[in-house]
């Protein structure tokens, strides 16, 4: 199992992405063990899954944290806007993104699949960088709590220890 990775991004303007939370990537963390990345993710408190592809547009979700698990294929994604980060992902792959941070998917194989939770199994909005929508959403962001549990790890994990309150 390769270590986790972490991504920051800035506010660009559009995209809020979040101030203090990194972008935390698992690579390879379900390896050949996709079928269980749903049955991880809510045994860690990380509920209202669903499974399907990403959105080819930015957007971002600014009231909740999101887990994204590769179940089957392979895409890239640009993580934190306009001026983010390319990111490819494949099957075993699992990326948490903190709240406002952006994300898009560029290309993708025709069996692309993810699965897609939130801590509490809250229910996530979804916002693509309207003018209005500020400052709405900075404070929605800033007011989103830390996640008790890591989507993969459960009570321990680099996501825990990454995000500090």
């Amino acid at each position: 199992m390769k270590e986790a990775q972490f991504f920051h991004f800035e506010d660009d303007g559009t995209i809020p992405n979040n101030p203090g939370l990194p972008v935390v990537f698992y690579p390879a963390v379900f390896s050949g063990k996709t079928e269980r990345i749903e049955q991880a993710f809510q045994q860690h408190g990380w509920g209202n899954t669903w499974q399907g592809g990403v959105f080819d547009f930015h957007h971002y979700h600014s009231n909740t944290h999101e887990a994204l698990g590769v179940v089957s294929g392979s895409a890239r994604l640009q993580l934190g806007g306009e001026h983010g980060e390319e990111v490819a992902v494949e099957a075993g792959d699992v990326c948490v993104l903190p709240a406002g941070t952006g994300h898009k998917r560029l290309s993708a194989s025709d069996d692309f699949r993810i699965v897609g939770a939130y801590p509490g199994g809250v229910e996530y909005n979804l916002k693509t960088g309207e003018p209005d929508d500020r400052p709405y959403v900075l404070e929605d962001i800033h007011n989103t709590p830390l996640p008790k549990t890591d989507p993969v790890y459960g009570d321990e994990g680099p996501l825990l220890s990454e995000w500090k309150a």
